[in-house]
């Protein structure tokens, strides 16, 4: 493929600025909570963003969250002061919980991650290029003993 707007438009070069609705659920203090979240989709926005945070010191996964998770209308709910707990220290940063969840969906949303099982590639040799084939396939050779056996001086 001759890399042009053409081809990368039909082939995945670009990416939609549509925001894809995600539930999530999270825990604090004992107690679960769940709800709808609109991400948007890694892109080359989000590299910015990424490169942008790190040269001004600032937190790139605060960033990351900060760009990606916006509402239906794709306008961003949060800040990176939101994130990190600096716009009210009283109401602190986001819970490790609802942090984990947020991520989650942007790698989700942004097919980040291991693919499916059932997406192995076969490589030249006809063998299964999957971790989980080949880890199957290991032989299990026990470590050789020593010869001679071990024996304390005293």
């Amino acid at each position: 493929m001759n890399l042009t707007l053409e081809s990368l438009a039909a082939n995945g070069g670009f990416v939609s600025r549509k925001a894809m609705p995600e539930a999530i659920k999270w825990k604090h203090e004992g107690q679960e909570f769940a709800a709808t979240v609109y991400v948007l989709p890694l892109s080359y926005v989000t590299a910015k963003s990424d490169i942008v945070a790190t040269q001004l010191q600032s937190d790139p996964l605060a960033a990351r969250i900060a760009h990606c998770i916006v509402n239906e209308e794709g306008k961003p709910v949060f800040t990176v002061a939101d994130v990190v707990g600096e716009a009210d220290p009283e109401r602190g940063p986001l819970s490790n919980s609802l942090t984990h969840e947020l991520l989650r969906v942007i790698g989700k949303v942004s097919n980040l991650g291991k693919p499916p099982a059932s997406s192995a590639k076969t490589t030249k040799s006809g063998t299964s290029s999957s971790s989980t084939a080949s880890a199957a396939g290991r032989s299990k050779k026990r470590k050789p003993t020593s010869a001679t056996p071990s024996s304390s001086a005293g």
